[in-house]
């Protein structure tokens, strides 16, 4: 929590914020979307158990993703080497925390769009070559989430309950 939280900014400790499961607590819904990300992968597993998961990401047609919520997402992914660069040279680790939080927040809005729109969602029996390039997006966004919480000394759980 202190990692969010600006070099020069006043600390105000608040436990029970610390201790909460929700958006208000960064660290808990960062880890929560690297979850999530986990979760997307263990159904695309059950719904396409005989697809070889490595093969079929690294032949993803990436040209299907046209939602501008996935849009958004790879232009916040293709930040991220630039921003450790920035924030080690500042020595600004805060730098990392917020943008994790950002990258959480993309995340869960585009998992909330696939409830609504069924098209949208990450896994789709019905159309496998978007399910792909859907989960290609969603490995990035873990690994992504996985390393930017081992900068900061966080675990990355692959389950939360």
């Amino acid at each position: 929590m202190m990692l969010f939280r600006k070099n020069d900014a006043t600390l105000e400790f608040d436990l029970a914020k610390v201790i909460e499961q929700s958006k208000e607590n960064p660290v808990f819904y960062v880890q929560y979307a690297h979850a999530r990300c986990c979760s997307v992968f263990k159904q695309a597993a059950a719904a396409f158990p005989q697809d070889d998961v490595e093969q079929s990401l690294a032949a993803a047609a990436l040209e299907r993703l046209s939602d501008e919520g996935e849009s958004e997402l790879l232009k916040r992914i293709a930040q991220y080497p630039r921003l450790i660069d920035q924030a080690a040279a500042a020595h600004e680790p805060h730098r990392v925390a917020f943008y994790l939080y950002d990258l959480a927040s993309l995340f869960h809005a585009l998992w909330n769009k696939g409830k609504d729109s069924p098209h949208l969602r990450f896994v789709n029996q019905d159309d496998r070559e978007s399910t792909w390039a859907r989960l290609a997006l969603v490995r990035v966004v873990r690994d992504v989430l996985a390393s930017g919480l081992a900068i900061l000394g966080v675990a990355a759980p692959e389950e939360m309950r």
